[in-house]
């Protein structure tokens, strides 16, 4: 039996609209998987008391404690070790589940992968990578979108390898092409940060460095994987979303602005640690919560952590 564990506390809507979307994953599941909704036991029972759920797919796993929005995430999952994140963490690292996802405090998120599960070799800060829709309908991966601010060349780096094995893995992309996001086409372009990190990209052996890549040039596809800060990565993703939600009200339809709508692929990975880890925003709705766990499913049947592992620490 494969399992999911998810935050059934996480989320400004939670623990209604996390369980109705995590009910509406299992029903989607192959048999072999469960989910397992960790949480404060009154809370999730009072929403599962009034829903239909498939017997036997569904599991929980009592958590008396809470990471709050608010809260400061390493202060926080240090003293509360019973939380819904802290649990879920633990399940993760003893092989319980294989899989831990939530919308809740994505800095306690961040907390729990670096200290709990631990990232693999010599990798400093483990990103969140978003996935960025294309033109060809298809996705590239773009990191981080949140989780560093601030980062140094030799942090980018280890971003696109760590986004090149992501995408060879999980979208099955031979020899991704990797580009660095920055103001102009030329290598001596943009802030010194991202000129250094141009000339380890250009030189690093185990990736496709395509160079620099604009931002005209995002939907196109010239990159499979795209590197930035999570300062800018995070302003990018978060512009593409009010892109929808404006376009939403204007009863626009088109194929790209509507994967631009966070519900779609329901959450981000956090790469990089041992263990498979899916953030999801704060405000989703049981459709986003959905795609999130289905999201987990593909990440572990691609076994795409174990092959990054392999990589990092030969």
């Amino acid at each position: 039996m494969l399992k999911i564990a998810v935050d059934a506390m996480g989320g400004d809507f939670a623990p209604k609209a996390v369980i109705e979307g995590a009910i509406m994953a299992a029903k989607l599941l192959p048999k072999e998987y469960k989910i397992v909704l960790i949480g404060r036991q009154d809370a999730m029972l009072d929403v599962l008391h009034n829903l239909d759920y498939p017997a036997g797919l569904i599991e929980m796993v009592y958590a008396p404690d809470v990471i709050e929005m608010h809260e400061h995430p390493t202060r926080a999952f240090s003293q509360k070790p019973n939380s819904s994140i802290g649990v879920g963490f633990k399940l993760l690292k003893e092989n319980q589940v294989q899989a831990f996802c939530s919308a809740g405090n994505t800095g306690a998120m961040m907390v729990g992968s670096l200290f709990t599960l631990r990232t693999f070799g010599n990798i400093q800060r483990p990103p969140i990578a978003g996935y960025f829709p294309l033109k060809n309908g298809k996705y590239s991966l773009m990191l981080d979108i949140g989780a560093n601010a601030d980062c140094k060349p030799e942090v980018l780096m280890q971003f696109a390898e760590l986004g090149s094995l992501y995408a060879k893995f999980a979208f099955g992309i031979d020899k991704p092409k990797v580009g660095l996001l920055n103001i102009g086409e030329e290598e001596q372009k943009g802030s010194s940060v991202a000129q250094a990190t141009h000339q380890l990209l250009k030189t690093n052996k185990k990736i496709n460095f395509v160079g620099n890549i604009e931002g005209r040039d995002m939907f196109d596809g010239k990159a499979d994987v795209m590197v930035t800060d999570g300062f800018t990565g995070n302003i990018i993703f978060k512009m593409g979303e009010s892109l929808y939600d404006y376009a939403a009200t204007q009863d626009i339809k088109d194929p790209l602005i509507d994967r631009m709508n966070y519900e779609v692929t329901g959450g981000s990975p956090i790469i990089g640690v041992k263990g498979n880890v899916i953030v999801a925003h704060g405000i989703s709705s049981p459709l986003a919560i959905q795609n999130m766990i289905l999201l987990a499913k593909k990440q572990i049947e691609s076994e795409v952590t174990q092959k990054i592992s392999e990589a990092f620490e030969d």
